[in-house]
């Protein structure tokens, strides 16, 4: 053991570090929702991403990348493999020709609504299991990390 790295110091981490505790959280809640969702072909990710473009206007992928906390090539990734299944469309941006738009397609409208009864099954027996805590007040103050 290296004495300027002593087994303390790891302790310390695993019990204060809050980046640890709420990357162990996101990745339980993960591998939870892709199992929810694995019957109608979807990770969590890419349900989140689909949802994210359930709005009236087809947004661009700079506006999307911050709203899902990704950065914009990893984004991309994500998209063309929902392109290439047909869940997602890109159109040009009238206002600027150079741009894209992303909108969901009917077979991608179609998947979600299978989708978001399970979606909701899921959470409502993760909100039950944390029975106790103010999960609105958790949430805020996650956000407020930003």
């Amino acid at each position: 053991m290296d004495p300027d790295l002593p087994i303390e110091t790891t302790f310390e981490v695993r019990d204060r570090c809050l980046c640890l505790v709420v990357q162990r959280a996101a990745r339980v809640l993960a591998r939870r929702f892709d199992l929810a969702l694995k019957p109608v072909g979807l990770s969590n990710g890419q349900f989140s991403i689909l949802m994210s473009l359930n709005r009236p206007e087809p947004p661009r992928i700079s506006d999307l990348a911050p709203f899902l906390a990704m950065d914009r090539t990893t984004l991309t990734a994500a998209m063309k493999v929902l392109e290439r299944r047909g869940l997602i469309e890109s159109v040009t941006d009238d206002a600027d020709k150079r741009n894209r738009r992303l909108k969901l397609s009917q077979a991608g409208r179609d998947l979600l609504k299978r989708a978001v009864p399970i979606w909701r099954a899921e959470h409502d027996a993760v909100d039950a299991h944390m029975e106790g805590i103010d999960l609105g007040q958790l949430k805020a103050m996650l956000r407020g990390l930003d």
